[in-house]
């Protein structure tokens, strides 16, 4: 499998719906997806990175402010080569709620999940074969940080299989960064359930061994707060340097 080609036939579901209440003092009524990022919205950098793999199908899960995300892809800003399709949830759903949402518009037997307000260069071709190779139905994309004060920590066994989920601690850690790989059968299931949170509700619940991490060395950014938000210019420059 080439680089170019890992996401050829994986469509992408991108969770773009939140309220950004953490940053609207910086953005106002600039979606956090849109958050201008070394000259061009954030979505732009993120979509760019997916065509790199070969998307070829990104499904954005939008909310709040989504009539500034459809005119800004309405303007031609967003990789030519990627159909995008907008679903707009009618209330706030939760993450696993706004995957059922957008359920109908994911067809490819496995889905890429990503969220929309965090960024990193990984191998995305290595995380596919990972996937692969682990016989899960669902694989975490793990980082380790400097910092994972602000994040949900990791326990990962010898078997690469995660072991349970940490509540938050200053200090150095392996962390989840809100990227997944969900076979079809397991998106169904938890969708049928009518879960709201995909982290709280789904992943943090199930049992030992379930979920396979894989631990990419790799740049990571969350725009969340303004003072991540203030550190992605240099984040997203060094990718492209």
């Amino acid at each position: 499998m080439r680089s170019e080609d890992a996401l050829a036939n994986i469509d992408v579901a991108v969770l773009a719906g939140g309220l950004g209440t953490r940053i609207r003092g910086v953005l106002g009524d600039t979606p956090k997806v849109l958050a201008p990022i070394a000259g061009r919205a954030f979505l732009g950098h993120l979509l760019d990175y997916l065509s790199t793999y070969g998307s070829r199908r990104v499904v954005l899960c939008l909310g709040h402010l989504a009539d500034r995300v459809t005119a800004w892809l309405a303007r031609g800003d967003s990789a030519g080569t990627i159909d995008v399709v907008c679903q707009i949830e009618p209330r706030p759903l939760g993450t696993a709620g706004a995957l059922g949402y957008v359920r109908k518009e994911l067809r490819s037997s496995t889905i890429l999940v990503v969220n929309g307000d965090t960024f990193l260069d990984a191998d995305l071709r290595a995380f596919i074969a990972s996937h692969r190779l682990s016989g899960a139905e669902a694989s975490v994309l793990c980082v380790t940080v400097e910092d994972a004060s602000r994040f949900v920590r990791v326990e990962i066994g010898p078997d690469s299989r995660v072991r349970r989920f940490l509540d938050k601690a200053p200090g150095a850690g392996t962390i989840n960064a809100g990227v997944y790989l969900f076979s079809a059968a397991f998106l169904d299931r938890f969708v049928a359930s009518g879960e709201v949170s995909l982290e709280r509700d789904v992943l943090e619940k199930l049992p030992a061994g379930t979920l396979n991490a894989h631990v990419a060395k790799a740049r990571f950014l969350d725009i969340g707060t303004p003072e991540s938000l203030a550190t992605a210019a240099s984040v997203i420059a060094g990718r492209e340097s």
